[in-house]
């Protein structure tokens, strides 16, 4: 599994019993009808081409439902899997099983759906020099599982959160009284992480540049402009990497790659997320 922060495994848990609480609440009606001594097997088939991602979340759904539920993995985290694929096997009490199943292909789905998307696009750019990132438009409450499943399919993460790197983005430099005054303000303050300024404009490169930025945000720059940034940017101080974002979609992130920019962020990676198409077949014993 990706190491993102070391609170991840610990999350992972609760995000788990969270989940199965507001399934299950005072019990599961309909699994009830079951014989308590039923067993059963099922297996997980995926009904389209896709990244698995999600396979500690799926097995700790049903660690926490019961210890006699097995999982067999026929695939690894983070392989890509053709359509109508069976991923992984299951046996144990048939209670269990069933009370698990949506809560399981939820967190299969999901992240699956991250990944794959995040595939998609890291591909697309895989033989120029731009990196493809994250952004904070995620789901709320699965913000490092999404970052995780990011960096499972093959993209990189931007900052976790507001904690852990400065962006200064218009309504920053209006408060600031300008670029300036804000990055002095941003180095003086957090020398040891990513200071980031959301430009505009060409004047606005050069202001960012000289005010020290060491990444700098290119806010729905047409192509022409992302180009002319980097000229601009190569002339001052070649260290400033450059990002492109707003209105990056499959058909134009090689164009924009092309450019010459360092790194194009995606929100819809994590924010426009279609689940993945994911089925449990069960057979009682």
């Amino acid at each position: 599994m990706n190491t993102l922060h070391p609170d991840l495994q610990s999350q992972l848990s609760d995000a788990v019993a969270r989940a199965l609480a507001e399934d299950i609440g005072a019990g599961d009606l309909t699994a009830a009808l079951i014989p308590p001594g039923q067993n059963a097997r099922a297996q997980v088939l995926v009904r389209h081409a896709a990244v698995i991602c999600g396979i500690p979340w799926f097995d700790e759904v049903f660690a926490q439902l019961s210890p006699g539920i097995k999982v067999t993995w026929l695939v690894r985290e983070g392989a890509f899997v053709s359509a109508d694929t069976v991923i992984c096997k299951l046996s144990g009490p048939a209670r269990a099983l069933l009370t698990g199943e949506r809560t399981a292909l939820n967190f299969l789905q999901t992240l699956s759906a991250t990944a794959t998307a995040a595939h998609e696009y890291a591909a697309a750019v895989a033989d120029t020099g731009a990196t493809i990132l994250d952004t904070r438009k995620t789901l709320p409450g699965l913000r490092l599982a999404q970052k995780y499943a990011v960096q499972t399919g093959g993209a990189s993460n931007h900052r976790i959160g507001l904690f852990d790197g400065i962006l200064i983005k218009e309504n920053h430099i209006a408060a600031s009284g300008g670029i300036a005054p804000a990055v002095t303000a941003a180095l003086r303050q957090a020398k040891d992480v990513l200071i980031e300024v959301e430009v505009e404009t060409l004047e606005q490169v050069r202001e960012a540049i000289e005010a020290g930025a060491q990444r700098l945000l290119l806010d729905n720059f047409t192509q022409e402009q992302m180009r002319a940034a980097v000229d601009l940017r190569d002339s001052l101080d070649p260290r400033v990497k450059l990002e492109a974002s707003g209105g990056v979609n499959l058909a134009i992130v090689k164009e924009i790659a092309a450019t010459g920019v360092d790194f194009i962020s995606i929100g819809s990676i994590t924010k426009d997320v279609k689940a993945v198409d994911l089925s449990m077949r069960f057979e009682m014993l």
